[in-house]
């Protein structure tokens, strides 16, 4: 594998030379490999230049308008087949390569999954299928003939619809695929193997008859049921909230075990992982039911945005995916809690986004150039990527993004575009100069907004001065100020909202939006009754940092009164940050844990508020190690863990009666629901669930002598994953063998269902106990457990990368452990070895003793002979940070 460094720019981004109107591939599916033949028609838009193809694949012939080429007439070079001299005319290119599916563990092109066959070609996976122009912005439309062993590949499918089939000699059939829609090779794909079929169909807002189809392995066709339903809700939702009608008369789900992502949306036939898509309440918490109808809405999203309108090269890519994610967060909102949803998605960019946009992967939303491109399949260009988004609602409110969505589908239907096409069409749409807005799309880092109020009681005014800092990031400097919306109200000393004027308004308001474009500017409320608690960033306005001081009686009031919802879950948060710190500060200075009094009592007055129970159990919810060391120059994650782990024993203890008084309503309430409704998934039933599961988290961290009640409701509850789930991690980090016996009989009770045994080896993987690294070691040979499965992986060893206490272990043991890992899975499967070094993230702001020890395992993966481009680029960034 050639490690050669070859960086892409957008600043070098130049059209294709060459178009194809059509291509016709047939596959031909034996016993040890499948031959590929591709006929391309293919039209010179720049005539005189060569004609340059991606691949990787084995080249069998090579034909231009039925001529043979010889060796002397092209170049097969790394990943390149070059033309020389091809006609100035339109002109036929017939391709035939050899492929070896049972050998690809890459999971990328076409490969082989218990006997069956599947393909994932985003972003260059169809370059190990035969040669082609690989990039988004040759779109074609494709028919695919697939012949293959009818008792061995009695489901054989492709992009498209059905138009043909039949019986071939040799106990062979075939069939024939045609996508009317033009698209780029990423979204091609195929799918031949035993497979059963769940069947259903959905009737357009026109019409249309659409036949679902869900194919799964035959013992896995009951749990799909789940999946379906959600199709059908997001389908409905589409037409309704964007006048987004489905395009095929098909719409086809398949769901294998072995895929690098989640889910791919290739046209009219999705390949998804099968943790997103099957599910039972015996196998799957309802946090899996809530991903599962998530992640199937997303990539059904897609198919306009992201299928019918593309990205004109990989650097847009969040034009589809930020967009997409936007889409699918408003779909699980207007399915259940906004506002628990809402918290959810923050809490995600906060964990994952923010310390990715302070280390040494920092990236624009838009990346100005990329080295490999499976690396840049990051939260920023997702998740923040989705908060750009969603600053364009906020700004324009739900009529003037429609507008925009809708001039955005009129003006590039059936186009690869970029995001500033997107942009102008919000802007034009809405008569809105949105230039300044770009920066959100070229400039890295998280911004730090800083508040500072003034009121002047005589004038009735009160000023907020805001400003703005955006950090430097090792691709930029001295950045300019971006446009950020704030929105905003007032709360009273009694807790009340407060109305106030704008500048140049006569209407009285109770929350408006500030929209911040300079490094700093102040804004006059006039009107205004009293010197009030500002609460800032209502909903989570903009992906920044806010600095605003607050005391803690202010935030006390935020939480118990502030009518946004995330602004009093963000009160609790700002609360629990400072408790923290203040135990860190505490163990640094080697004094006695400080007292959290007011802590305790706001979290149990908020418990005792008229509050949904999904709320109050994010309310319980404590920032991660990840949030609460952020701005350290040089951290200690021990001294974080220990600080965390104090605070919610000294609270919950302090708290305990109130704890225990919601834990019993919650699990009366919830068992109360079993008479109409056992065991099933509900967002009511969810949000007490959750709320009960929480509750168990904190008590059992108050008081561990509880293991003997969760051990007692363990055998009556477990018939419903959602309660085994919540007792098993409740009692994960005790040093008890009632935890390791449970643990044993979890394992061997779903030893057959591979999802749930994924569970199992989280549970391994996240315990705080000091045998954990241990017990991960020793799950490597558990017979249910594979390095190839990317699932188990990220299971196992994803996981014990994000466990803070043991990663990060003072004598370097989780790095050594993590890093062998990563060679090992680095020789067959690069994307995920890559993603794995992403845990050595934090080496530039680690304490100097693990500094070096992690950069003695750091140096160890770069120097590999033979390192994948994917993982060089990782491990070279985090070592120049």
């Amino acid at each position: 594998m050639s490690t050669d460094k070859v960086v892409h720019y957008l600043k070098d981004y130049r059209a294709p030379d060459f178009a194809v109107a059509q291509i016709d591939l047939t596959f031909d599916i034996e016993a040890t490999h499948t031959l590929v033949k591709s006929r391309m028609l293919v039209n010179p838009v720049t005539k005189g230049q060569p004609c340059v193809l991606d691949g990787s694949a084995e080249l069998v012939a090579l034909e231009i308008d039925g001529e043979t080429l010889t060796a002397e007439q092209y170049k097969l070079t790394d990943e390149k087949l070059t033309i020389a001299h091809v006609p100035d005319e339109t002109f036929v290119l017939e391709i035939t390569t050899q492929l070896y599916p049972a050998h690809n563990k890459s999971l990328m092109g076409l490969y082989e999954s218990n006997g069956n066959l599947y393909t994932q070609n985003e972003p260059e996976g169809f370059r190990k299928i035969t040669y082609y122009f690989d990039r988004p912005d040759v779109m074609s439309k494709f028919t695919t003939t697939i012949i293959g062993d009818k008792k061995r590949y009695p489901v054989m499918l492709s992009n498209g619809n059905l138009i043909a089939s039949g019986s071939a000699e040799g106990g062979r059939h075939w069939v024939k695929w045609r996508d009317p829609f033009a698209k780029p090779s990423y979204l091609f794909a195929l799918v031949a193997g035993q497979l059963a079929v769940l069947e259903d169909t959905y009737t357009t807002v026109s019409g249309k008859a659409v036949a679902l189809k869900f194919y799964t392995r035959p013992e896995d066709r009951s749990k799909a049921h789940f999946a379906l339903a959600s199709l059908k809700h997001a389908m409905r939702w589409d037409e309704t909230r964007f006048g987004l009608e489905y395009d095929l008369d098909i719409y086809m789900v398949v769901a294998v075990g072995d895929f690098n992502m989640g889910a791919m949306e290739n046209k009219g036939l999705n390949v998804f992982n099968t943790k997103y898509v099957l599910a039972s309440p015996e196998t799957a918490t309802d946090a899996d039911f809530e991903a599962i109808e998530g992640v199937i809405g997303h990539e059904y999203f897609h198919n306009w945005t992201g299928n019918r309108v593309t990205c004109r090269d990989w650097f847009q890519l969040s034009l589809k995916e930020g967009l997409t994610v936007f889409r699918d967060q408003e779909f699980s909102a207007d399915r259940a809690s906004r506002a628990v949803r809402r918290i959810h998605n923050v809490r995600n960019l906060r964990t994952f986004q923010f310390p990715e946009d302070a280390g040494p992967m920092a990236h624009p939303v838009r990346p100005a150039s990329y080295e490999e491109m499976n690396n840049f399949y990051t939260m920023t260009v997702y998740e923040k990527g989705a908060e750009v988004v969603r600053m364009y609602h906020t700004l324009l409110g739900e009529e003037g993004f429609q507008k925009g969505m809708q001039l955005y589908f009129q003006r590039h239907d059936g186009q690869a575009v970029t995001v500033d096409d997107f942009r102008l069409a919000m802007a034009d749409a809405n008569s809105r100069d949105f230039k300044q807005f770009a920066l959100w799309y070229s400039q890295a880092g998280t911004p730090v907004l800083t508040v500072r109020k003034h009121y002047d009681a005589a004038a009735r005014t009160l000023t907020l001065s805001l400003s703005q800092c955006i950090p430097d990031t090792p691709d930029m400097q001295n950045k300019q100020p971006m446009m950020i919306p704030v929105k905003m109200g007032l709360v009273g000393a009694q807790g009340q909202p407060l109305s106030f004027r704008l500048p140049e308004s006569h209407d009285e308001v109770e929350e408006a939006i500030l929209l911040l474009t300079q490094d700093k500017q102040d804004f006059v409320l006039s009107d205004v009754a009293e010197a009030a608690v500002p609460s800032l960033l209502r909903g989570f306005s903009a992906p920044v940092k806010l600095d605003y001081p607050y005391s803690d009686a202010d935030l006390a009031l935020l939480l118990a009164h502030d009518s946004d919802a995330f602004g009093r879950w963000e009160a609790a948060q700002t609360l629990y940050r400072r408790a923290v710190a203040a135990n860190v500060a505490a163990l640094k200075a080697n004094q006695a844990m400080p007292e959290h009094d007011m802590l305790a009592e706001a979290i149990a007055q908020a418990l005792d508020a008229d509050l949904e129970p999904a709320y109050k159990a994010v309310l319980l919810q404590v920032p991660s190690e990840a949030e609460l060391w952020e701005g350290e120059p040089e951290i200690d994650p021990a001294l974080y863990v220990a600080a965390r782990d104090d605070l919610m024993g000294a609270v919950g203890t302090a708290i305990l009666p109130t704890l225990n008084h919601w834990r019993s309503w919650a699990y009366e309430q919830e068992q109360n629901s079993q008479h109409t409704q056992p065991h099933e998934y509900h967002p009511d039933l969810a949000g007490i669930r959750s709320f009960l599961n929480a509750l168990r988290v904190w008590v059992v961290r108050a008081n561990p002598a509880m293991i003997a009640f969760v051990r007692q409701q363990y055998d009556r509850l477990a018939t419903n994953m959602t309660h085994e789930w919540g007792m098993l991690s409740a009692i994960n980090h005790l040093p008890d063998v009632d935890r390791d016996r449970l643990l044993q009989q979890f394992a061997q009770r779903h030893g057959n269902d591979a999802l749930v045994m994924d569970k199992y080896f989280i549970l391994l993987a996240c315990s705080q106990r000091g045998d954990t690294l241990q017990q991960v070691q020793a799950a490597l040979n558990h017979p249910a457990f594979s390095l190839e499965n990317p699932n188990k992986v990220r299971s196992l060893l994803g996981t014990f990368s994000r466990n803070v206490r043991h990663f990060h272990a003072a004598d370097g043991s989780g790095y050594r452990f993590v890093a062998d890992k990563i060679l090992d899975i680095d020789g067959f499967n690069p994307q995920v070895a890559s993603r794995l070094i992403q845990a050595f993230n934090l080496y530039g702001k680690l304490e100097p003793k693990r500094k070096t020890l992690m950069y003695k395992e750091l140096q160890r993966i770069q120097h590999k002979t033979g390192l994948s481009k994917d993982s060089r680029e990782i491990v070279d960034k985090i070592l120049a940070s």
